[in-house]
């Protein structure tokens, strides 16, 4: 389980709140969803929950670890799929799975297992000798799902992580990620793509400008709209008009 209790985030460099004191719990066994504009926060609560950025108040737990103090500890638990994937161009696509591995202490027999189920599932097996920097884009999106996977982490993180894929990678991708809520993972994951939260977020919260507007399940979010409508519609009249 993650939670952020009274987070905030500023950057120094254009004094830009990022984050205003947002209060978040991400529970085990569901597939929760992140959504807001461009600009919302969402990266940089990503950023934060994994460790590449530190709060400038508030409080951040991973498992009971509470950041940025035991980072590492919780830096173990979380498989993480950033926004963007670059890598490491010069590697072979085997040499970079093997890399994360190795950061993880994946042992060789439970590694090679996850490297040759993983990479069949994202149809990458048969280019895994070829250097990371001839992949497509989508290859890149497919090798960083299968890196990420490697460890079994407890705590799943994507960063729009649909976009680049290909219609049968992404069904993949949707199924493990109910497989791993079902084994009481913590499964969490930012997207524009509202037909694709609608459909598989157990719980979501959508974000505008630094604050949560909402967090709870689709049928709550209807419930204090008064409508039956699609998730699009009330996350476009959220954004649009809370705190407008």
């Amino acid at each position: 389980m993650i939670t952020l209790q009274g987070v905030s985030k500023t950057y120094n460099k254009n004094k830009t709140k990022a984050l205003e004191s947002i209060n978040l719990t991400i529970p085990d066994g569901c597939i929760f969803g992140f959504l807001g504009p461009n600009g919302a926060g969402k990266t940089t609560t990503i950023k934060l929950i994994t460790g590449a950025l530190e709060a400038d108040s508030g409080t951040i737990l991973v498992d009971g670890h509470e950041l940025p103090g035991a980072s590492l500890a919780a830096r173990r638990t979380i498989g993480y799929v950033p926004d963007n994937p670059e890598l490491f161009s010069r590697l072979k696509g085997i040499e970079f799975l093997n890399f994360i591995a190795d950061l993880y202490g994946v042992d060789r027999e439970e590694r090679q297992r996850a490297i040759d189920t993983y990479t069949r599932r994202f149809e990458i097996a048969d280019v895994m000798s070829a250097r990371v920097g001839s992949y497509s884009r989508g290859m890149k999106q497919k090798l960083l799902i299968c890196g990420s996977l490697l460890p079994d982490p407890q705590n799943w993180i994507l960063d729009e992580p649909l976009i680049g894929l290909d219609p049968q990678a992404a069904f993949s991708l949707k199924t493990i990620m109910r497989e791993r809520a079902q084994a009481g993972k913590c499964v969490f994951f930012s997207t524009h793509v509202m037909e694709v939260a609608e459909k598989i977020c157990d719980q979501l919260a959508i974000i505008k400008k630094g604050e949560i507007v909402f967090t709870g399940t689709l049928d709550e979010l209807r419930s204090i709209k008064g409508k039956d409508s699609s998730l699009e519609s009330l996350f476009l009249e959220l954004v649009e008009n809370e705190g407008a």
